[in-house]
């Protein structure tokens, strides 16, 4: 059973393909917020994302479990798939309901961050969890502090890690060009990614 000190991170994306940094945040948040385990949660239909051809859910999803299968913190859900939820505050709702007695630390960007108030309820959704924040490239500090501010410092923790310029699209247009994608995903994804001829 949860203590009631047990914290869980939830980190939600695309996840086409997950990739190290979607990791390497995992791991500072673990390490920062003293986390229990953190969810990686593949999107079924990104409501922030553009329209176009994406890859099935399902593949997304295996790919996810593919990158974290070594690390005994992480573990994929399928929630978001198997309910068909779009937005994250519906996410949150569904996870508190099935892990009780946690409390919840949602793991995002500073480009998330700094479009907050655009998402879906996002005062119902700071309501349902804390914010675990990390640095991305070309985010200018000053932004970033009064987003902080603004949402209320109590509620969101910046986490201390280089910001690491890495996108699944920068992934997707190099498998597609042939161009090598090791050390960019965990060898298992890369491996899942050139064996199914995936993003070709």
């Amino acid at each position: 059973m949860a203590t009631p000190e047990a914290r869980l991170g939830v980190l939600g994306g695309s996840f086409d393909p997950p990739h190290v940094a979607h990791l390497a945040i995992a791991s500072e948040a673990c390490h920062a917020l003293h986390l229990e385990r953190v969810l990686f949660v593949p999107a079924a239909a990104p409501p922030h994302k553009g329209g176009g051809e994406r890859t099935p859910a399902g593949v997304r999803l295996e790919m996810t479990s593919l990158a974290i299968d070594d690390d005994l913190r992480f573990t994929a859900s399928g929630v978001e798939i198997e309910r068909g939820l779009v937005y994250t505050v519906d996410t949150l709702r569904a996870l508190r309901e099935r892990h009780a007695g946690r409390g919840v630390v949602f793991i995002m960007g500073t480009d998330s961050l700094l479009q907050l108030e655009t998402w879906h309820e996002p005062e119902e959704l700071l309501s349902l969890c804390t914010l675990a924040v990390a640095p991305r490239p070309g985010d200018a500090p000053e932004d970033v502090a009064a987003a902080v501010s603004r949402w209320g410092e109590s509620r969101v923790r910046l986490l201390d890690l280089p910001a690491l310029d890495l996108s699944s699209s920068q992934i997707r247009a190099r498998a597609a060009e042939r161009r090598p994608i090791r050390y960019l995903v965990p060898h298992r994804v890369e491996q899942y990614i050139l064996e199914s001829r995936l993003y070709r």
